[in-house]
């Protein structure tokens, strides 16, 4: 028997039962492999679908998120901006009644140093006026005493007066 060279009857017997394990394999074992394979494929597909869909889904939360946030600080801006011109309104019309109050005691106390000033005026003029009168008595009664220092008095105060 040799090895090397085969004989017909042995490689026809080969090829019998070569076609018989194919149809064997055939019926049982590859269709289930093929299955599981098929299957594994489409599960894997289908987790890769998955996969992208959540990134499309994500990068769109992404998106809506900056969206949200840039609205959010504009939102903020406008706020701030508001509360700033709030707060210059506010210190502007307190200042505002602040110097109108200071104007007023201003003005009352200009009006009251005014009549406090008339009214010491008036009493000054009252105190010249009497001691005046007592001087000019006094005055009028020791040189009128004769005719003729009455003619020089009366010559003084009309020479005054035109000078005047």
């Amino acid at each position: 028997m040799d090895l090397i060279t085969p004989e017909v009857g042995l490689i026809f017997w080969q090829t019998i039962v070569f076609l018989v394990l194919m149809l064997v394999l055939a019926k049982f074992a590859w269709k289930p492999i093929l299955g599981a394979v098929k299957s594994r494929e489409e599960s894997i597909n289908e987790a890769l679908a998955s996969a992208e869909d959540a990134r499309k889904e994500m990068q769109n939360l992404k998106a809506d998120n900056e969206k949200l946030l840039q609205e959010a600080r504009v939102e903020r801006d406008e706020i701030l901006k508001e509360a700033r011109q709030l707060k210059e309104k506010m210190i502007a019309e307190a200042e505002s009644d602040a110097q109108q109050k200071a104007d007023r005691i201003v003005a009352k106390a200009k009006e009251s140093i005014e009549t406090e000033k008339r009214a010491a005026m008036a009493d000054i003029k009252n105190q010249v006026a009497t001691l005046s009168i007592e001087i000019a008595e006094k005055v009028i009664g020791k040189e009128l005493s004769t005719e003729e220092k009455q003619h020089q008095m009366i010559e003084k105060m009309l020479n005054d007066a035109t000078l005047n």
